[in-house]
């Protein structure tokens, strides 16, 4: 590996951070807590995929420090408590990298992209190996249309949609996809209807459906090979 690049303006945020919220500093950044910092984090992460999807630099670089400052923060809290560090945070996610990544850092092969996330999945079951559904470590917390489409990609996997069946619906574009979407949200309100509650509930059908399946085939193992 190449030699580390010092970051020093980095390492003067974190110093500001903790210069914050050492005693003699900032009364209201002392009081947060892990868990009254998950409303800003939340925040902060939806106004950068703002900033991302307007292609403005200037906001992009502002947006990215918001998100930063947080897992500083988040990291500064621990350390206080003698939980963890930033360093703990950083040495978990060079070596997670590093582990994920055996046809860089090793001498697995991985030539395509759907290499890579095949291989990313095998790891994925060593690394973590009480997960017993592939439903386990999705967030239900996601917004709808994206927990939407993971469960999809999950039940493809299993078989239970045809992921590469034609489209129901032909689409051109995104901009096409988005009228679509505006449309139907439009005719859910116009018929007093809830488009998110409707999908959410929709989706916890499917992975009703999907747990079903996996019970079925740890069941009827020989069965389901056929």
């Amino acid at each position: 590996m190449t030699e580390p690049t010092p970051h020093p303006k980095l390492e003067e945020l974190i110093a500001v951070l903790e210069q914050l919220r050492a005693p003699g500093g900032c009364a209201w950044d002392r009081e947060q807590s892990h868990e009254s910092l998950v409303q800003y984090l939340i925040e902060e992460t939806y106004e950068l995929v703002d900033a991302i999807e307007s292609g403005n630099r200037d906001e992009m670089i502002e947006e990215l420090g918001d998100v930063l400052y947080q897992v500083i923060f988040h990291s500064d809290i621990a350390a206080e408590a003698g939980q963890f560090t930033l360093e703990d945070v950083a040495a978990h996610m060079t070596a997670k990298m590093i582990g994920r990544h055996p046809h860089v850092f090793g001498d697995a092969k991985a030539d395509s992209a759907d290499d890579v996330i095949a291989l990313w999945d095998d790891l994925k079951k060593v690394e973590k190996p009480t997960r017993t559904s592939v439903l386990d470590g999705i967030p239900q917390g996601m917004p709808s249309l994206g927990l939407a489409d993971k469960l999809l990609g999950r039940a493809g996997k299993l078989g239970l949609v045809d992921v590469g069946a034609p489209a129901t619906i032909p689409l051109d574009d995104e901009e096409e996809l988005g009228g679509l979407l505006l449309a139907i949200v439009a005719s859910a309100k116009a018929n007093g209807l809830d488009a998110e509650r409707a999908l959410r509930s929709t989706l916890r059908g499917l992975q009703a459906e999907i747990r079903e399946h996996e019970a079925d085939a740890a069941e009827f193992p020989a069965a389901d090979a056929n």
